[in-house]
């Protein structure tokens, strides 16, 4: 089994960045909402996540001003982002089914 379950935050990420460009406040907000408050991203976990994808140029980054006025890091998915997001929710979905099994008939 690859690194399913250690990928699961990169998966979170780059599924976030499929929609649109956001900063780290903006990505973890957005994983909070979408799943009703399940999951939550602490900064702490979030961007060393963020600058190991941008290390294997999954996402890029640069400045842009907020909303709010404020300056801030905007990610995006890069052609290898969009590649690996592919891949990663299939092994995931694959986990996944594996898990379920394994509840049901356990």
């Amino acid at each position: 089994m690859p690194d399913s379950l250690q990928g699961t935050l990169d998966l979170l990420i780059l599924k976030t960045l499929q929609a649109e460009p956001n900063h780290g406040f903006g990505i973890a907000l957005h994983i909070q909402n979408v799943s009703e408050g399940l999951l939550r991203v602490e900064e702490g976990s979030l961007y060393p996540a963020l600058h190991r994808l941008a290390r294997s140029k999954l996402i890029s980054a640069s400045w842009k001003v907020t909303e709010n006025g404020r300056r801030a890091r905007y990610y995006r998915l890069t052609p290898a982002g969009h590649k690996q997001l592919e891949k990663a929710a299939e092994n995931w979905a694959d986990l996944s089914k594996g898990v379920a099994k394994i509840l049901r008939f356990a």
